[in-house]
């Protein structure tokens, strides 16, 4: 939607909004001079908006967007804004706006999957400490973070590293000339082996002697079949045969592991 353009042509702000609001409500929402005047209302406080924005400035290098959802939050306020209640417009705007940009931090800023409670719970700390950091002309403690919101310290502390979820540091950051990712330990391919010698050891023990035996002396002896052939007694052909049967009884017996 153009806020600014309707009709190749500039969107009027009414003189008096108070009585722009007034018309609006009473408007049948068919009426095509509607459009307009919901138009020039919005563009008329477009300033507020971009005042909402810049309280998160560009987080996350994220600012445009973050304008545009508070400029969402202001079409929805104009909408929904009843003047028959006699509140001023600005006082219903204000947390219609703020809501909306809080509900895109906490659907859309997170690089990494938390509960919506440390989302929430991390909104509401970045507002304290921005009011606390004026108002006491520095950084507020996790106590004072605390009191202010009527937490303990842990659940303080909770939310605050809920904020690593935002911004994780990327793994080619480098440090003392290596890079986090290369610090990062990786899979040991021992793994598989531990887990596949469990496995197979008690279908090893069940094999009778001789096949057990010719095993061992091809696989931990590393024989050929000839030396095999000469030490049990059996001719090569008969060792190759045992040796493939029993390979593959193996086979199938981890398979129905």
């Amino acid at each position: 939607m153009t806020l600014a353009r309707r009709n190749d042509s500039p969107t009027r702000c009414p003189d008096d909004i108070a009585e722009g609001f007034r018309r609006l409500a009473a408007m049948d929402p068919d009426d095509p001079r509607r459009p307009d005047l919901r138009d020039g209302l919005i563009a008329a406080h477009l300033d507020l908006a971009a005042r909402i924005a810049s309280r998160f400035g560009s987080w996350g290098g994220l600012a445009e967007d973050i304008v545009q959802v508070a400029r969402l939050g202001l079409v929805n306020a104009v909408e929904r804004f009843d003047p028959s209640l006699g509140s001023d417009f600005t006082k219903f705007a204000v947390p219609t706006i703020m809501g909306e940009v809080r509900r895109f931090f906490r659907d859309s800023c997170w690089r990494v999957r938390v509960p919506r409670r440390l989302k929430e719970l991390h909104l509401r700390l970045r507002t304290a400490n921005e009011d606390l950091t004026q108002r006491l002309g520095r950084g507020p403690t996790v106590p004072e973070l605390a009191r202010h919101l009527g937490l303990t310290s842990e659940e303080v502390r909770e939310g605050l590293e809920a904020t690593l979820a935002n911004e994780p540091g990327s793994l080619d950051e480098g440090t003392f000339n290596t890079t986090v990712g290369e610090r990062l330990g990786e899979t040991d391919a021992g793994f598989t082996f531990v887990e596949d010698h469990e496995s197979i050891a008690p279908l090893v023990r069940k094999l009778p002697d001789r096949e057990r035996r010719i095993l061992h002396l091809r696989f931990f002896e590393d024989m050929t079949q000839s030396q095999i052939a000469d030490v049990v007694g059996l001719s090569q052909m008969h060792v190759s045969r045992l040796l493939s049967r029993t390979l593959e009884d193996l086979r199938h017996g981890m398979l129905a592991e």
